[in-house]
C-alpha cells in the first residue's frame, strides 16, 4: 500500500456548471465534465485505458462505467463503477491510483455526474430521502437522512457543550468561500443568525446548517507519476490514502460522535509521511454542519471535542489556519449527491496549482480532501501534494 505515495498525479481536473441545469441530464454532465478534464489534460480521449465512475441516482445505468464508455466511444482496459455514497469520488481515486501502480493501465479518466436537483420528482426524492435507514430498526420511524445527522450533532452538542452558533459557523465559512467562487450556486452572504433563524428541519438543525441539493458534474485524469510533466499543468501527486469503515445503519455506530475518519486519515497521513500540522487547505465533507466538526477532530487538526470552538475561532476561513472547502463546499457550492465530494478534489487541485483566484491559499503545498458515505459510514481520505 505504501507504493501509492507519489505513484500518481491528477493532470486534468474540470467542474460543469452546478445549481438548476435543466438542459442537462446526468449523462450529459457526466460527459461535459469528462470533456473538459480530458481538454485539462490536454489529451485526446483515446488516450484514456482506465474509466471509472458512480451510477447516477436521477438516470441510472445497470453498468454506469460500461455505458459510459459507450456514450464517449472509448474502450478502456480498465473500466469499472462503483458506489460508496458521499466518499465515493475518493475510493475512485484510490482504487484507480492502485490500478495505475499495478500496470492495469496507464492513465485514468474518474467522473461524476447527477442530476438531484432537477432530474427527480418531489416524491422520489423523499423516498430517497426516508429509504436509507434499515429496513427493520430505523425506517419504521419515518426518519429522513436530516434526521439521523441531526441525531449526531445533539450527542456531540450533549456531550463535548458544543453550541448552535458553532455549528452555524461552518456554514458562514462556507458562504464566505463561495462569495468569491462565480461558479457557487449560493453566493449571498449569511451570518450565524442567518442559520440560526432559518427554517428547522431536525432539531438542532436548521435548513442553513443543511447542504444544497444541486445539478452538476466534475472530473479528474490521473495517471502515473512518471508522466506527470507531459502534461500542460502542474501535476498533483497523490501521496497518501486511507479509508475507514465503522458501520453501515447508524443504529449500529459504535459512537455518534467519533468517526471511521480516525482511521482513514492516520492511514493517509502514514502513507504520505505527513500529519495534520503540514496541510495548507482541506476540503472536508460538509454535507451538514456538524459533519465537519467531528472530521476536523477525528482527522486531528484539533482535540476530540474541540472541532466546534476551532471553527468559531475562525480557522477554517481562507487566512485561518486550516481553510476548508475554499470553492463553498456542499453547503453553498453545490451538492449533486455521490458526486459532491469530486468538487473538494478539483478545488483542492486548483489551490495546489495555484490557479484559484481569490480564494487562493498563500504557498499551498500540501492539501487534504475527506468523504464519507452513508450516514457517517464509510470514510476516505486523499492527502495531495505539490512535489513526489
Amino acid at each position: 500500500m505504501s507504493t501509492l505515495r507519489g505513484a500518481v498525479a491528477i493532470v486534468g481536473a474540470a467542474d460543469t456548471v452546478v445549481g438548476k441545469v435543466p438542459q442537462m441530464g446526468p449523462t450529459e454532465l457526466w460527459i461535459d465534465a469528462a470533456l473538459g478534464a480530458l481538454a485539462d489534460a490536454g489529451i485526446d480521449k483515446n488516450e484514456i485505458d482506465g474509466l471509472v465512475t458512480c451510477d447516477s441516482m436521477a438516470e441510472p445505468y445497470m453498468y454506469h462505467a460500461e455505458a459510459m464508455a459507450e456514450y464517449l466511444q472509448i474502450f478502456p482496459d480498465y473500466c469499472m463503477g462503483i458506489g460508496a455514497g458521499g466518499g465515493t469520488a475518493f475510493a475512485i481515486l484510490h482504487h484507480a491510483a492502485s490500478a495505475i501502480a499495478t500496470g492495469m493501465c496507464k492513465t485514468v479518466l474518474i467522473s461524476m455526474a447527477d442530476s438531484l436537483r432537477t432530474g427527480l420528482t418531489r416524491a422520489q426524492a423523499q423516498v430517497m430521502q426516508s429509504s436509507t435507514g434499515h429496513k427493520q430498526f430505523e425506517q419504521p420511524y419515518g426518519l429522513p437522512v436530516p434526521a439521523y445527522y441531526a441525531l449526531i450533532a445533539r450527542a456531540h452538542m450533549d456531550a463535548y457543550g458544543t453550541t448552535a452558533e458553532q455549528m452555524a459557523a461552518v456554514a458562514v465559512s462556507c458562504r464566505a468561500h463561495a462569495t468569491l467562487n462565480p461558479a457557487a450556486q449560493m453566493r449571498d452572504p449569511i451570518t450565524v443568525a442567518d442559520v440560526l433563524e432559518s427554517r428547522p428541519i431536525a432539531d438542532p438543525l436548521n435548513l442553513l446548517d443543511c447542504s444544497l441539493v444541486s445539478d452538476g458534474g466534475a472530473a479528474i485524469v490521473l495517471t502515473a507519476a512518471e508522466r506527470a510533466d507531459d502534461f500542460p499543468h502542474p501535476p498533483v501527486y497523490l501521496l497518501g490514502a486511507g479509508e475507514g469503515h465503522g458501520h453501515e445503519h447508524i443504529s449500529q455506530a459504535r459512537s455518534l460522535t467519533t468517526s471511521a475518519a480516525v482511521e482513514s486519515g492516520r492511514a493517509a497521513f502514514a502513507m504520505a509521511g505527513l500529519g495534520p500540522a503540514d496541510i495548507d487547505v482541506a476540503g472536508l465533507y460538509d454535507c451538514f454542519t456538524p459533519v465537519v466538526l467531528i472530521e476536523l477532530e477525528d482527522l486531528g487538526f484539533c482535540a476530540k471535542g474541540e472541532g466546534g470552538a476551532f471553527v468559531e475561532g475562525g480557522n477554517i476561513t481562507l487566512g485561518g489556519a486550516l481553510p476548508v472547502n475554499t470553492h463553498g463546499g456542499l453547503l453553498s457550492h453545490c451538492h449533486p449527491g455521490n458526486p459532491g465530494s469530486m468538487f473538494h478534489l478539483t478545488e483542492v487541485v486548483s489551490q495546489l496549482r495555484g490557479a484559484a483566484g481569490a480564494r487562493q491559499v498563500p504557498d499551498a503545498r500540501f492539501g487534504l480532501v475527506h468523504a464519507q458515505g452513508g450516514i457517517m459510514s464509510s470514510h476516505c481520505t486523499l492527502v495531495l501534494g505539490t512535489e513526489r
